[in-house]
């Protein structure tokens, strides 16, 4: 009988990103293979992935928008064509990249994209720069865009129990979503409270294993972005969740290569991502209408009632499993949500009678 070898999440999308790599390259000029080899020992196979499109986006606009560039196949490219490229170039690609037409479909970028696409250009420029194998680097001359901050959208403690409360009783689900509720409530219910009660990322929480969960410490084991694990603790609601839905888990048959997997789908395999994204949009949709509501938005909701609990900034970048505190400062410490509040309460217009 065959033996199907059970392969860890993380490692597996690794493999699935390294592959789709080496599908993008065969569509790119011989020279980036130099560049992704040389930044193979400190980046994710996951960020080389999303430069090698938006390096791909660039050529693609090229050889569209650059007359010599449209005489030549992108695979054709040769390496002097960064030379004679001028930061003009690069600003109209950037430009290109607010509106363009691909696959049938009109695709935007605001400042944030925009900034992504020139980051993966300056690091494909600057390695090529200072490897001496170009002698100019016109994407360093092109600043930035500038980027507005952004209000953090979470829900509010009342929306939180009511969110919970829906998944727990489903009474604003239609009739054929109620048939699945019946079927998926006690791994709803233990999947949402754990990232409400956690601040894990969806990706953290989808690539978790039975083997995970330790309720002596009362702790699970995670791989953060950059493949170093950690230990997040979790208080007594998630605990009661996550028993009340391992009992159903454990009478499940898994499918084969997926016994590990603590969340299962309706199809008995390991969870993905775009499925919890689904069931949070799902069950958030019937609480709120005014807000947008992602798995993100729940890591936010966690880190903002952190902060605002403990005022400690750099235990909400550990818990969360920031690399640089200035990152949870820019979200979490500028101005928080509650004083704007407080502050409305503080002029008075007229007089009461």
């Amino acid at each position: 009988m065959a033996v199907i070898k059970q392969t860890n999440y993380h490692d597996e999308q690794n493999r699935q990103n390294i592959l789709k790599m080496r599908a993008v390259l065969e569509t790119l000029p011989y020279f980036c293979k130099t560049f992704f080899r040389g930044i193979e020992e400190y980046t994710s196979a996951r960020t080389r992935l999303a430069y090698a499109y938006d390096i791909r986006l660039f050529f693609e606009f090229l050889h569209e928008a650059n007359a010599v560039c449209a005489g030549m196949e992108i695979k054709d490219f040769p390496l002097s064509l960064l030379d004679q490229l001028t930061r003009q170039d690069i600003e109209e690609y950037l430009e290109y990249m607010s509106l363009y037409h691909k696959d049938g479909r009109d695709i935007t970028n605001e400042e944030r994209g925009k900034a992504r696409k020139l980051a993966a250009l300056r690091s494909f420029y600057n390695y090529f720069y200072q490897s001496e194998m170009i002698e100019t680097n016109p994407a360093a001359l092109v600043s930035l865009p500038k980027l507005h901050e952004k209000e953090i959208i979470r829900l509010e403690p009342n929306e939180v129990a009511i969110l919970l409360d829906q998944v727990e009783d489903g009474t604003k689900l239609t009739s054929k979503e109620l048939v699945y509720h019946k079927k998926t409530k006690l791994r709803d219910v233990a999947l949402l409270t754990l990232l409400l009660g956690t601040g894990i990322r969806v990706s953290e929480c989808v690539g978790l294993d039975l083997a995970d969960v330790n309720f002596d410490v009362c702790g699970i084991k995670i791989r953060r972005k950059g493949g170093y694990e950690a230990i997040v603790y979790f208080g007594e609601e998630v605990e009661t969740a996550l028993l009340d839905y391992l009992e159903e888990r454990y009478r499940t048959v898994p499918a084969e290569g997926h016994e590990n997997a603590l969340f299962l789908s309706m199809q008995n395999r390991r969870i993905t991502v775009r499925a919890v994204e689904n069931l949070v949009k799902k069950y958030a949709s019937r609480v709120t209408t005014l807000k947008k509501i992602t798995p993100h938005k729940l890591r936010s909701t966690y880190g903002t009632t952190l902060y605002q609990e403990s005022n400690d900034i750099y235990l909400v970048a550990d818990v969360l499993g920031h690399k640089d505190v200035n990152t949870t400062r820019k979200h979490y410490a500028a101005q928080s949500d509650e004083r704007r509040r407080r502050a409305a309460q503080y002029v008075k217009l007229r007089e009461k009678p």
